[in-house]
């Protein structure tokens, strides 16, 4: 009866629990909820800051000009065998 006798002693140790009381319930409650709205503004104002600077700067930057250099999509790559270098005496 292993499964019994750990319910009784848990039963007995909850027993044994401070529980808050309803006011202190309600005070908890609304501070867990008033510091999660400052910490989301907080964030949030941090968020907007390192957004708009970052487009500011990417806005800044010299656009794409025609003469830039070669990307990979622009190297065409031949299919051929390649030639031997070596030489034969």
């Amino acid at each position: 009866m292993g499964f019994f006798q750990y319910l009784k002693d848990t039963r007995g140790e909850l027993r044994h629990v401070a529980w808050p009381t309803q006011f202190q319930t309600i005070v908890y409650t609304v501070i867990v909820v008033l510091l999660s709205f400052f910490i989301a503004l907080y964030l949030g104002f941090f968020d907007f800051i390192f957004t708009t600077g970052l487009r500011n700067v990417v806005e800044a930057l010299p656009p794409k000009s025609a003469a830039s250099p070669l990307t990979v999509s622009d190297v065409q790559i031949s299919t051929s065998t390649p030639v031997s270098t070596t030489t034969t005496p």
